[in-house]
């Protein structure tokens, strides 16, 4: 048995998996809150992650009606690019910046700059740094909390901190570091020059957590831990990864060949490379992946979090929702929505707004507006996915993860618009599966077991017959159209 936790930006997810028969036995959920501001602020007290550990991992043991005894080891995957900071006592000294906030925009400007721009960052890191990666969170503490940034003696990301919370180490894996601003992912090390330039005392070098290969351990879990969650006090932590990296494992996208696309409160799209051919294309994200490859990624910043927006803003529940947007004909009547509601990295519109274009008094409806959202955020995916086919990834086909793939108006939206086939995994939480699955090959390999992850994806990943979702030749036409009119429109913001 092996537990999985995914730490996102809504809540805490665990499963509980077992390795032999592939089965996901229980799962279990916990919400988390944000603190928001107009200014870009998206913050989250890092309490409420271990609050969500807990209570999370309690509800999937239960489901599965198995003893955390039972547990053999612990994989978690956690969202990328926030910034954890701790003191020398151990002590969090603010809140998690998070990879949705966009208050260090200016100082992620003065680091390009540094950088020598778009293009020098890409030669330098083979990553072009964004708004929202950590190393400007770093810059912006220092600003605005000199007192804090001369405390620091850890900087983790949400990932690293719940590892070292579970057993008192700081590592990262390869994966999951890629996102942060400050590393070279062609030779996989930490950019410390970067670092020392923000600082150059050394204090964010010193700060560093130890790398990790992605079938190495951190350690087991701390014994006060392991009594508190009720879990076995010899059950190893594997390195564990970034959301996107285990939902690549969750999905089995771990060879040249497939792309993963997840509908989640952000929208990205991913495959896997197995060399770091680094794309010219500033918006494709040539991360390391957490199963010894690489993950080039396009990755938006508004997806469910504007659906939703729109599907509160109405007063509908989700299945009024989808009936709305089924009840509405390709090209909402003319009414286009650009979601752009927390500015956007692909297309890179940072300091973009949302807007409803196209309105008359004959097309302005519900439907027409839920229609409009769910259209306007899957575009944005359509253009990363273009970037991705022009740096040279191939795929046949689609593997749709996240809570906007239960809807099967919007898989085949998916599906016509990208001009591919599409299909769900079965299970909701490819995340937390992929962290479990992880786990399990770490624990194979430090047996001596020698267990391939392809042969645990083999038996634990399984697709949704029920889901698989065919273009239609006339709809990709006609979005192809409505696409272009999209594109047409960004050209002025």
């Amino acid at each position: 048995m092996f537990l999985g936790i995914d730490c996102g930006t809504q809540g805490t997810k665990a499963i509980v998996l077992d390795a032999v028969s592939g089965k996901v036995l229980g799962e279990g959920s916990s919400a988390h809150q944000m603190i928001s501001g107009a200014n870009g602020r998206r913050e989250q007290d890092v309490q409420q992650w271990l609050d969500a550990f807990e209570s999370a991992t309690a509800a999937a043991l239960q489901q599965a009606g198995v003893s955390g005894a039972e547990i053999l080891g612990i994989g978690v995957s956690g969202q990328q690019h926030g910034l954890v900071m701790i003191d020398e006592r151990g002590h969090v000294l603010r809140p998690a910046k998070l990879w949705c906030d966009t208050e260090s925009t200016p100082e992620n400007h003065k680091l390009l700059e540094y950088l020598g721009g778009e293009a020098g960052s890409l030669e330098r890191l083979g990553i072009a740094i964004a708004p929202g990666y950590t190393v400007s969170k770093l810059l912006w503490t220092k600003a605005q909390f000199p007192e804090l940034f001369a405390r620091i003696d850890k900087i983790l990301l949400p990932h690293d901190f719940l590892n070292y919370w579970l057993t008192g180490r700081c590592c990262s894996d390869y994966g999951d570091a890629s996102g942060t601003g400050y590393f070279n992912v062609r030779t996989r090390e930490w950019d410390l020059d970067l670092l020392n330039h923000i600082d150059p005392s050394e204090r964010l070098v010193k700060a560093l957590p130890t790398l990790l290969d992605a079938d190495q351990p951190v350690g087991t879990i701390l014994p006060a831990i392991a009594e508190r969650l009720g879990l076995n006090p010899n059950a190893i932590v594997s390195s564990g990864g970034g959301d996107n990296m285990m939902g690549a494992i969750g999905t089995g996208n771990i060879a040249p060949g497939l792309i993963t696309m997840s509908l989640g409160s952000s929208g990205t799209v991913y495959a896997f490379a197995d060399q770091p051919s680094v794309s010219d294309q500033p918006s494709v994200a040539t991360f390391c992946s957490s199963s010894g490859g690489w993950l080039p990624l396009i990755c938006t910043m508004n997806l469910t979090n504007a659906t939703g927006a729109i599907r509160e803003l109405l007063g509908m529940d989700i299945g009024a929702f989808n009936q709305a947007v089924s009840a509405s004909p390709i090209g909402a009547q003319g009414v286009l929505m650009l979601p752009f509601l927390n500015g956007e990295r692909v297309p890179a519109l940072p300091h973009a707004t949302g807007s409803i274009l196209g309105l008359d008094s004959t097309n302005l409806s519900q439907a027409n507006l839920c229609r409009a959202v769910v259209e306007g955020t899957t575009f944005g995916l359509r253009y990363g996915l273009d970037l991705l086919r022009n740096s040279g990834i191939k795929s046949s086909s689609i593997r749709l993860i996240g809570g906007g793939a239960k809807s099967a108006v919007w898989r085949q939206i998916v599906a016509d618009i990208m001009d591919a086939p599409v299909i769900c995994t079965t299970g909701s939480e490819a995340a937390a599966l992929g962290a479990a699955i992880q786990a399990a090959w770490c624990l194979s390999r430090t047996s001596g077991e020698g267990q391939s992850l392809q042969a645990l994806c083999e038996r634990c990943v399984s697709l949704e017959p029920a889901s698989e979702t065919q273009p239609i030749a006339a709809n990709v036409a006609a979005y192809q159209r409505v696409y272009q009119h999209y594109r047409h429109q960004l050209q002025g913001i």
